[in-house]
Formats: structure tokens, sequence, C-alpha cells
């Protein structure tokens, strides 16, 4: 039976949305099915609805394409969170407009592809009566119900190229270089660049850090003759005095952090005399071209969410664990964040090859 199948692409942009896109139009074309792609996130379902069908044609040669060819947005009329991560209830007349929208549309089901934020909006949707399907997203890889998610290696590799050109001009000049990469909560970014880019401290939102601790290790590496120092840093990381570093409040109230590195960088300097600097990549993570990595995970979990609508499996959202990609209930993924526990091997393997988290 031929159905007309809905998908959007919310939240912050990442490398592999394009590859999902395309993954989810060929499956759905070896059905038969009409695809519709919704604009701008949530609120192409809203008045002035905006869409555009999506085909072969028009996904033909997008998945090597960063960013997302439906565009997206974390503002507007669905943000799903407030302050630190809060998620918050959508306003009923906004539910009951996208309804409208998808019944007038005479959609069979809606695919939103987003992290935390995104999918707390698509179960809400789903609650209301509008058959979705998950697919998971966000750099951050902080989705407790799969293993991985496409965006999360590409912007692991941006950090550790990051790496590379500042260990360079660190040796040069026997410098402190204090790397800032993004991670609010979840520190999977910094835990995984600091690693493979040869970080000598990695510090992490799970893991409140210690300046003294720092600055001490500082002092034993040039004792040993190692005048320079890598430090990585994620934007949520936090001293054991103090609470997040913060930029300032979105206009959907929803606050900024960032800043972090700076305060670090400055302390080092000030209490070891070393000449330091803080570099922050910030948005370089999200763009760019995708990994190969995070082509084969996009498309499989494109690929994925139609196999999902062709079982009926609504409410649910695509995961990948122990190498093979199946589905969970919506509810349950987004129930609480994945972090870093202190007892995770990766913690462990990195304390074997001398990195220090500041604590």
């Amino acid at each position: 039976m031929s159905k007309r199948i809905g998908v959007l692409t919310s939240g912050g942009d990442c490398p592999g949305l394009n590859a999902v896109l395309r993954g989810v139009v060929h499956a759905a074309s070896r059905q038969g099915w009409e695809i519709l792609g919704f604009l701008d996130g949530y609120e192409g379902l809203l008045s002035p609805v905006q869409y555009r069908i999506l085909d072969s044609s028009s996904t033909a040669g997008i998945m090597h394409l960063g960013g997302t060819i439906l565009g997206t947005t974390n503002k507007g009329r669905f943000v799903a969170k407030v302050r630190h991560g809060e998620n918050a209830t959508l306003d009923p007349a906004i539910i009951e407009e996208a309804k409208e929208t998808f019944e007038g549309l005479d959609l069979d089901s809606l695919i939103c592809i987003g992290g935390d934020g995104s999918l707390t909006t698509a179960l809400q949707l789903q609650q209301a009566g509008i058959n979705t399907v998950g697919v998971p997203k966000t750099i951050d890889n902080d989705i407790e119900a799969t293993a991985i998610t496409f965006g999360f290696d590409s912007a692991v590799a941006c950090v550790v190229d990051a790496l590379d050109r500042l260990h360079t001009t660190a040796k040069s000049h026997k410098r402190v270089m204090v790397l800032e990469v993004m991670g609010r909560y979840a520190g999977w970014i910094a835990l995984h660049g600091g690693l493979a880019g040869g970080a000598d401290i990695i510090l992490l939102p799970e893991f409140p850090f210690d300046l003294n601790i720092i600055c001490k290790i500082i002092k034993e590496r040039e004792a040993k003759g190692a005048f320079n120092t890598m430090v990585v840093c994620a934007e949520g990381a936090c001293p054991i005095d103090g609470g997040f570093t913060t930029k300032q409040t979105n206009r959907t109230g929803e606050t900024r952090l960032g800043g972090v590195g700076e305060l670090v960088a400055e302390a080092i300097g000030d209490r070891t005399g070393k000449d330091t600097r803080a570099v922050v990549l910030g948005h370089l993570q999200r763009g760019g071209n995708p990994t190969a990595l995070d082509r084969i995970l996009g498309t499989r979990f494109g690929v994925e969410a139609i196999e999902l609508i062709m079982q009926g499996r609504y409410g649910h959202m695509v995961s990948y664990q122990n190498y093979r990609v199946d589905a969970v209930r919506m509810e349950d993924a987004v129930s609480h964040l994945k972090q870093v526990q202190q007892d995770t091997q990766l913690v462990d393997t990195c304390k074997q090859v001398g990195i220090s988290f500041g604590t």
C-alpha cells in the first residue's frame, strides 16, 4: 500500500543529516512511498506550512555534504528545552496545528531527526496521535539508548585535527594550549578527541576539576622536560568550587555555556607563569563533510526508520547497539543523558597513558 511519509531535521545541525535523508528516500522509494521533507525543522509543520518533495533526484549527491538540505532550527515555537537542558511541555495549540497539517497532507507517519530536545517534541506529538519515528542526532553522543549517534565521529575528527595543529605551535613556543570543545553536560567529544589527539589533561562536565592539581601537573611536566602541555576542556566542565561558565541566556530561556577554556587558561598562566593560550572550536565541530563512519551510520539509520514504519513500530527511536541497528521506545530514549562514568574503560585507558582529568 502506498504511503506518504514526512521527515524533518530539527535542532543543531551536524554532518550526516543528509546521509539519513538519502537513506530514508531510497528505502521508501523501493516501497513506492512518497516522502515530504518539512523545512526548518518542526516549524515547517506550522502556518505557513513549508515542505518539498524528496526523491532520488533531489537527494542525489548529498551524502557527502554537511548540514541539511531541509534546513533546521533550535529556536521557534517548538523549542522543548529551557535553562540547563530542562524539558518543556509544548503549547497544546501548537501540537494541534501540527496535527492538522499532518492529517491535511494525508501523512502516514513523521520521521523526526534530532537530539534529546527534538525527540522530546516527537514524543509529545506521538502522544497526541501523530505516528512518529525518531532518529537520534547529536554530536555530543549523549543519548543513553544508542551506543553512538551520527555526527559524533565527525566532531571528534575536528577536535583531533585542531590538536594536531596546536601541538606544533605549542611545542615551538613552550606554551600551554587550552582547547575548548563542545559538550554541555556530557564529555564524550573531549574524552575521545583528547585521547586521539594526544592531550595531557582532559576536563569533563562529569568530573569537577581542581585548578591546583592542573597547575601541579603542568609544573611536574616542566621539571621533566615537557615544556608544552595540551589541555582539552569541554564547554560544560566545572571547577570543584564553582558551577557552569556561561556566556548568556538566549531568547528561548536556555543558558548558553562557554568561556571555561579562557577561565582555565588565565588561571594556569597566573599560577604557573607559563605562556598560555585558549582556543574555542565552537561551531567548527558542527560543520564540514561527514566522516565515512557518519555517512554509513546515517544511511543505516535512515533505512531503519523506514523499516520501523513498515513494521508499524511508531513511538520508537532508531538505536545502534552491539554493531546492530534496531530500535527502542522513544520515552526510554529521552529519559536521561548518557554521561561519562568514572569506571568507563576509556577513562581508565586515558589514565594508563598518563592523561589527567584534573581531579
